[in-house]
């Protein structure tokens, strides 16, 4: 009889215990999700810091692009890479202004930049189609004497001509306005904040020769949100598995009443 009580008390069934079909695969993967998501989003912040730098500008010279008190990302990029169209950020000794200036591209070492041709910037003798000018506005705001830039040099306007402190205010310097290469510290991307997302490439010096390419901007911003995406994801298993467990064993009971 010891032995029949002893087989009756021990049933090899798993017993009326019942814990959620894969609750430790969905913890197991709820973890790796979390895991991943902090090194995207983490590996995404840094990898901007290196990159990136952060700049305010402090006028309206660069407007409607960029406009007063913007908050700036730009790329840290050597004064070899700049091509025509860019908006960079530059030093330049000769320009006393205290900080560092923000200002386009419109011609590099070689070019001939004069203005203007029917209302228009040239280039090499190519009108120049400047779709970021403020709208209504016309080039010739700042006409300008013929300029043969030298070699290694760059020469600089701002978008908003009118009033703009760039290479035509520094005509009768030695360099006749303007900057070497040298002098730049980075090119800049996007408009942070406000949040105006990035600049338009500017496409009226085609026909000049190549534009920059785009910076791994885009890539960062796509691993920061996928690492945001993961963490919280990852983070909310553990409470929606509880509020699900939870309404089954109410439904279950209320099934067995």
């Amino acid at each position: 009889m010891g032995g029949e009580s002893a087989t009756r008390t021990a049933p090899r069934s798993g017993g009326t215990g019942k814990a959620p079909v894969g609750s430790r695969t969905g913890q197991r993967l709820s973890g790796l999700a979390v895991a991943l998501g902090l090194v995207l989003f983490l590996g995404g912040f840094v990898w901007a810091a290196l990159v990136y730098r952060p700049y305010t500008v402090p006028t309206s010279s660069m407007a409607p692009t960029i406009k007063i008190g913007d908050r700036v990302l730009a790329q840290r990029v050597d004064g070899s890479e700049v091509r025509r169209g860019d908006v960079v950020v530059f030093d330049d000794k000769t320009w006393v202004t205290g900080s560092s200036v923000v200002k386009r591209v419109v011609a590099v070492g070689g070019d001939t930049v004069a203005c203007c041709t029917d209302g228009k910037l040239t280039v090499n003798g190519k009108q120049i189609d400047e779709s970021y000018l403020p709208k209504g506005s016309l080039a010739e705001l700042t006409g300008f004497p013929t300029v043969k830039v030298p070699a290694g040099r760059l020469f600089l306007l701002g978008d908003e001509r009118r009033g703009s402190l760039d290479s035509t205010a520094h005509l009768t310097d030695a360099a006749q306005g303007t900057v070497a290469r040298g002098a730049v510290k980075a090119r800049v991307e996007a408009v942070a904040w406000p949040m105006n997302g990035m600049l338009a490439r500017p496409d009226g010096f085609k026909t000049l020769g190549a534009l920059s390419q785009p910076g791994p901007l885009p890539t960062m911003i796509a691993l920061v949100i996928a690492g945001a995406v993961l963490v919280l994801g990852g983070a909310a298993y553990g409470p929606v598995a509880k509020l699900a467990g939870r309404s089954r064993a109410r439904t279950e009971s209320a099934g067995a009443r």
